[in-house]
């Protein structure tokens, strides 16, 4: 068997391999990013499938347009441009999940040894993606406040094909950048217009206060530069990964080959997943849910953030979530990062180990840990064993 040099640059997911082991119920895991199965509106989802008429059931199961199913992009750009997107410059295309879009766009973008830009840590999936094309992955390093903007200059002078970024609710790092940070972004990006932005946000509606709701508006929706900018979203997060939809909104120009490329990955969505999600939002029952998700999360986002204040040393730090699902821990001098894993394990919790989100897969003692998936009761427990370990490795 004689296979292609690209499977050489395949980056297998760390969690993806972890999830036969959280299946056990007897393990904490703080390691997937995975909604609660516990909150999916499943009593909607059997509401919606019994009132859908059978033309419409027809349709759903029959193969679709690449865009998608016309009914969805009309209600999504509707929520687009109340948010300040100019849908007159651009269009919208859905995905196969966000993923896809991360695809997409390598596709367009990539030849073999291009340079690309992340921020460094970045999601691992979207890192995965990118390897296979065989880039040049170089990561910008993070602070509290977003992307560290002289880095990131720096890297500009690279000529890149484009950066891509998660500025809401960051994963792994659970940080949001501060309007400061985004306005010195986009002004950077503007001296640099042939490398184009890749903007994901997909837990932008998962936030948790008002105060943040206003910092946090998509920065292709108000950019001057705005069609340097691809922006994506997802539906993973706001009703249910299992239906793999996403949408991405990209300059008019790129419209067509944006498509194509599509096309030659899997010719279309699942149009009944799309009809799903169109029904959802057109009866009002997403809002009121995502309402759910906001202070259901939360609450376990204060009982993560609580409890390692309690159980874990003063020496572990973090930026407190503002939304979105993780906590981006660093760790106390003398805690190695293996071997708290295998402590951890062995008490019966897991986490993803911080070099999962590095381009380079160097040790940067972090961890990640979701608050997503487990009830405030579990996290307490779970977190008093990782700081019992932290505590023990310490001596």
């Amino acid at each position: 068997m004689r296979l292609s040099k690209n499977v050489e640059a395949f980056r297998p997911s760390p969690i993806r391999a972890m999830l036969r082991v959280v299946a056990n119920p007897n393990i904490i895991s703080f390691a997937g990013g995975m909604p609660g199965e516990d909150l999916f509106p499943i009593d909607d989802v059997r509401e919606m499938v019994q009132v859908v008429p059978r033309k419409m059931m027809e349709i759903g199961l029959q193969y679709g347009t690449t865009d998608g199913l016309g009914l969805l992009i009309e209600e999504i750009k509707k929520v687009s441009e109340a948010q300040g997107f100019d849908m007159t410059k651009n269009k919208v295309i859905i995905t196969t999940g966000s993923t896809q879009v991360m695809n997409i766009v390598a596709k367009l973008m990539l030849d073999p040894n291009d340079i690309m830009l992340t921020e460094d840590p970045v999601f691992v999936g979207s890192l995965g993606a990118f390897c296979s094309y065989n880039a040049q992955v170089i990561g910008i390093p993070l602070d509290d406040e977003g992307i560290v903007i002289e880095e990131l200059e720096r890297a500009l002078k690279l000529k890149p094909k484009f950066i891509y970024i998660t500025p809401t609710f960051h994963n792994p790092a659970g940080l949001t950048y501060s309007e400061q940070r985004r306005k010195e972004f986009i002004e950077m990006m503007a001296k640099y217009p042939d490398t184009m932005v890749l903007e994901d946000d997909a837990y932008g509606r998962l936030y948790f206060d008002e105060d943040t709701a206003k910092l946090i508006k998509p920065m292709k929706a108000y950019a001057p530069n705005e069609q340097q900018f691809i922006y994506c979203s997802s539906f993973s997060k706001i009703f249910g990964p299992g239906l793999r939809i996403g949408w991405m909104i990209v300059p008019n120009e790129l419209y067509d080959v944006a498509e194509i490329a599509k096309q030659s990955m899997d010719a279309c969505t699942p149009v009944f997943s799309q009809i799903l999600a169109y029904e959802f939002i057109r009866t009002g029952r997403m809002d009121k849910y995502v309402v759910y998700l906001r202070d259901t999360y939360k609450l376990r986002r204060d009982a993560m953030v609580a409890a390692i204040r309690k159980y874990c040393p003063a020496e572990a730090t973090f930026v407190e979530p503002k939304g979105g699902f993780f906590v981006w821990l660093r760790l106390p001098d003398g805690v190695d990062t293996d071997a708290l894993f295998d402590e951890c394990s062995k008490n019966g919790v897991v986490f993803v180990k911080g070099s999962a989100f590095t381009p380079d897969g160097r040790d940067n003692r972090h961890i990640r840990i979701s608050f997503c998936n487990v009830n405030e009761e579990i996290i307490e427990k779970g977190v008093k064993i990782l700081g019992d370990a932290m505590h023990s490795l310490m001596k």
